[in-house]
């Protein structure tokens, strides 16, 4: 019996050995091909990377999208041109390691991309973050404020989207990157907008619902919509919820 104890013990411990590995590998699900040159500009990060990001100049607002955790900013394009027809600049950035960018996708290096991408912009900005995006942005108005703030489908931590998502691991325990959204977001100070799929199974309903309430949030529910629908991609509520500004 105690040989068969430390049996199951070692397996244990080789399982979360390996998940504390490869656990970044389960979070950031990037397509890294790249993508066609289109709209092309050049972001550098602190350190040093040169990532490439989609611009639409013209409007007085620019809106800053940050993406989700899988895909590159192709998958966002029709997002993107909804928000150039309504008469907003668009800066459509991709993380490291997506979209043919270099390097490869931590906590700190997102928001070390959304910086630069910020820095890029010059004048008036919304930020309008995709599920992990919303956390990126958020982090990123505590240090560079924007007149307005859109989470689309937010969680309130990664751990509480990954407990979710994986119920039979100790997503806690184990987590290297937190983004804790929640904590963040009553810290804001720009008016926040919630958008959110009423089916939505990969980021539930309650946790976008919590952060809601954690900012003081205009929520804007969309019926029906689950995580990766078109309707929460550039659906009439999705680009009605950016503000134009005053």
């Amino acid at each position: 019996m105690l040989r068969a104890a430390l049996v199951i013990l070692t397996v244990v411990v080789v399982l979360f050995a390996l998940l504390w590995a490869f656990q970044r590998s389960l979070i950031y699900l990037p397509d890294d091909r790249p993508v066609p040159a289109a709209r092309d500009v050049t972001l550098t990060t602190a350190d040093g990377l040169e990532l490439k990001a989609w611009h639409w100049p013209g409007g007085e607002v620019t809106v800053l999208v940050a993406g989700g955790n899988a895909g590159n900013r192709s998958h966002r394009l029709p997002l993107a041109e909804a928000l150039a027809a309504r008469g907003f600049s668009v800066l459509l950035m991709d993380y490291r390691g997506y979209g043919g960018n270099p390097g490869s996708p931590t906590e700190e290096g997102l928001l070390m991309d959304a910086r630069a991408a910020r820095e890029f912009v010059k004048g008036r900005v919304v930020y309008f973050g995709e599920s992990l995006g919303a956390a990126v942005v958020t982090a990123l108005a505590l240090t560079h404020p924007p007149e307005a703030l859109v989470l689309r489908s937010p969680f309130t931590s990664l751990a509480d989207a990954g407990r979710h998502n994986y119920p039979f691991l100790p997503v806690r325990l184990l987590l290297r990157d937190r983004f804790p959204l929640v904590e963040q977001v009553r810290e804001v100070r720009a008016p926040v907008t919630v958008v959110y799929g009423t089916h939505d199974t990969i980021v539930p309903p309650e946790l976008s619902l919590e952060v809601a309430r954690a900012a003081g949030a205009r929520v804007i529910a969309v019926e029906g919509a689950g995580h990766n629908d078109r309707v929460l991609l550039d659906g009439p509520q999705v680009i009605e919820a950016v503000p134009r500004g005053g």
